[in-house]
């Protein structure tokens, strides 16, 4: 077994509070690692989950849950040390011993790559996001950063980032926070472990009106390449900040938007827009999203329509007549893409108008590159109309005729 895979193991293992499959891994692990306070912590967490155990056969305790729910933190918090140690080991990252505070270069490749990132150096990206003389040192440090949480969930990373939410430099704060919305989404079954983290969060962002703004941008950017936002104009030279021309160089005055966007992507991973777009998708039943949405009946709809617009149902399929107005709307605009004729199709076929549905869900796949583009769009949605009250048979019904037709 590979080591992403006994990672994936247990993770999956403390996403279900199975501890003992997780032991399995770290006790592997720190046989490997020859380390013997890896050893030792490993047995004594397996002893207080025993006695945890031997505990929960003969009484209930309304504490019980709260400590299976430390002791499930401590066992991530272990694997998360064992898991850098063992990347190391195996050579899938290089040995870091520090960097160049004034070379752009060092500080990507450092804290992007690092596994060990010491207090000081976590402390140097806080000072550099409020000293204007390294705000776009700061700016290169917190990017790299949250490539490196991609990767591995790193606490005291994590809180860092939290820190630099209320930065000096606004656009150093807006990217931390921005980043954090995105990896509080990816880590969302890790984050309900770390309420301390999940407080720091919320007093952070207050009303939640900043980072509710930055998340509908974070959204509406996961369908737009840079190319189409400066082709439409949706990005100007003057956007790009004075501390981003700093950091591209002496010259960025005289390049062109797209020159610039072109030399700022070599500092942004090549699977950004990926990334984006699936955690966009995962965004609506996560905890953050949850708290920068808040009991805000607004908010909500702007996040409903916006969804509709990228092409996701999303939760409106509990608010089809909303779903419905907006997407007639669409329809008539001369905007609408194969999603929007499926997704309007879907409306019709929960109300029983099959004549319409069918009509436009063929429209859909009319516009679809081929028959097999349309089918990747829709049968991922079969499930849902189903439990959502279209019999099983009239869904295989619809299918077989738009295959024919």
């Amino acid at each position: 077994m590979t080591l992403d895979e006994q990672r994936n193991m247990m993770e999956h293992a403390l996403t279900e509070r199975m501890l003992n499959h997780a032991f399995v891994v770290l006790r592997q692990w720190a046989q490997d690692l020859g380390f013997a306070p890896y050893v030792d912590r490993v047995h004594s967490l397996e002893d207080n989950y025993k006695q945890l155990f031997d505990y929960y056969l003969v009484g209930d305790d309304p504490q019980r849950d709260a400590i299976h729910d430390q002791l499930t933190t401590e066992v991530y918090r272990l694997g998360d040390e064992m898991y850098s140690d063992m990347c190391l080991k195996q050579g899938k990252v290089p040995e870091m011993r520090g960097f160049d505070r004034t070379n752009i270069a060092s500080i990507t490749n450092y804290f992007s790559a690092c596994v060990h990132l010491q207090e000081e150096d976590l402390d140097w990206v806080v000072e550099a996001a409020n000293d204007p003389e390294q705000a776009s040192m700061g700016f290169v440090a917190v990017a790299a950063l949250s490539a490196n949480l991609r990767e591995t969930f790193k606490e005291d990373s994590l809180l860092t980032l939290i820190d630099v939410i209320d930065a000096e430099n606004q656009m150093v704060a807006d990217q931390a926070l921005a980043s954090l919305i995105l990896l509080l989404a990816q880590w969302d079954v890790r984050v309900d472990f770390f309420p301390d983290m999940q407080k720091a969060f919320e007093e952070k962002i207050g009303d939640g009106e900043r980072a509710f703004l930055l998340m509908r941008s974070l959204i509406r950017s996961s369908n737009k390449s840079i190319s189409q936002m400066v082709a439409d104009e949706h990005i100007t030279k003057d956007d790009i900040p004075e501390e981003l021309t700093e950091v591209l160089g002496e010259d960025a005055s005289e390049q062109s938007v797209e020159d610039l966007l072109s030399r700022l992507s070599k500092l942004i991973p090549k699977t950004e827009n990926a990334y984006i777009q699936t955690i966009v998708e995962l965004l609506p039943e996560t905890w953050v999203f949850d708290l920068i949405i808040g009991e805000d009946e607004q908010r909500e709809v702007v996040i409903d329509q916006l969804y509709l617009e990228l092409g996701y149902m999303g939760f409106m399929w509990d608010n089809i007549d909303e779903a419905e107005e907006w997407l007639v709307n669409r329809l008539r605009s001369g905007l609408a893409k194969p999603k929007d004729y499926l997704n309007y199709g879907h409306c019709c076929f929960l109300k029983g108008d099959r004549m319409m549905a069918f009509e436009n869900y063929l429209e859909a796949k009319r516009l679809c590159k081929g028959t097999r583009a349309f089918f990747d769009l829709f049968r991922p949605d079969r499930k849902i109309l189903v439990d959502k009250g279209v019999p099983l048979e009239q869904v295989y019904l619809m299918e077989d005729h738009l295959l024919k037709a």
